[in-house]
């Protein structure tokens, strides 16, 4: 295999650089900024990836300087990822304060100390600019310095230059040992998420007891105040029925006391008008009395029809005698 041209073999057969080694440039991982764009001069316009050539509204083609860089920028972006999927599986493994009770829920308090009033509207405003698509500065090439000097070409033998074995036991060494190390954390992670959810199940379930026993220690509350409330209203019915009767009492006395004179003078003076009475006579009163003297009238009334009746048929038989004898006592004149 040929060798590098910088490197010389001496006359004791071991090999020496021609120039000093250095250590490989390290490529910026992010673009320049603006300051550092503008201290770049370029020789040419036309070269600048700056400038848009052709239709600004057409598709810009990436030129294949630009492609690796794009390779390391999606690379960059999917560790990106990888790593926020890895933060939101440690947020979801993190424990976490318990839910709230059944109609309650959690809320912010300020605790500096001025308050500030929230508010839950984002105060937003939209803007918009038309700019133009910058693309990641390429890397840097590689200096290479003018060629100088003379060729010199080797043969390097198997086992001369590099012995893998012996070359790659540092960096068996320490993948091993930063696997298990990972591995280590990974389980010193797990046995201590495993002890914070233990803990977070022991205080679940003292907090579900300490709840359990409030509500306990509540119940017997209401049912003690809801037992010396109805004493209270038992008590002061019992005292409100004892006034009552007591009420009762003095007015049933006092009545009887002042109706012992009363009873005799009202049933008199009831008597007197007429509420008290015999039904026998009130009957004979009400009933035949009148009767009787319809009766009567009714007798009355006949006779005295039939007196004048008789009066009027006298009348008329005393006229017609009358009438006659006047014609008899009277002479004819043709005698």
């Amino acid at each position: 295999m040929s060798f590098s041209p910088h490197t010389q073999r001496d006359t004791n057969g071991s090999y020496t650089f021609s120039s000093r080694p250095r250590a490989v440039e390290t490529r910026r991982r992010y673009r320049e900024t603006p300051s550092e764009l503008t201290q770049m001069n370029y020789g040419n316009i036309m070269y600048d990836r700056r400038v848009v050539r052709g239709n600004t509204y057409a598709k810009h083609v990436i030129p294949t300087t630009t492609q690796q860089d794009l390779a390391e920028i999606l690379r960059q972006q999917e560790i990106r990822k990888r790593a926020l999927a890895r933060k939101r599986a440690l947020d979801q493994l993190r424990p976490r304060t318990p839910e709230a009770l059944q109609g309650r829920k959690h809320i912010d308090v300020q605790t500096e100390l001025y308050l500030e009033e929230l508010s839950s509207v984002t105060v937003a405003a939209d803007v918009e600019c038309q700019t133009d698509d910058f693309l990641d500065r390429p890397a840097t090439p590689l200096f290479i310095p003018a060629k100088s000097g003379k060729d010199a070409e080797t043969q390097i033998e198997e086992g001369e230059l590099f012995d893998f074995d012996r070359e790659v036991q540092p960096l068996l060494e320490v993948l091993v040992g930063k696997t298990i190390e990972q591995s280590l954390e990974e389980v010193m992670e797990e046995e201590e998420l495993a002890s914070l959810k233990a803990q977070q199940r022991d205080y679940q379930e003292r907090r579900n007891n300490e709840l359990a026993e409030v509500q306990r220690l509540q119940e017997q509350e209401r049912r003690r105040t809801e037992e010396k409330v109805r004493r209270i209203s038992q008590q002061k019915e019992a005292l409100r029925k004892e006034r009552e009767t007591a009420e009762k009492i003095a007015a049933r006395a006092y009545t009887q006391q002042y109706l012992a004179d009363l009873f005799p003078s009202v049933f008199s003076s009831l008597r007197d008008h007429g509420f008290f009475y015999d039904p026998v006579e009130k009957d004979v009163e009400t009933h035949f009395l009148p009767w009787l003297m319809d009766e009567v009238n009714n007798r009355l009334e006949q006779r005295s029809a039939a007196r004048e009746l008789l009066d009027n048929i006298i009348y008329d038989v005393v006229q017609r005698r009358l009438e006659a004898f006047e014609d008899v006592k009277t002479p004819p004149e043709n005698i």
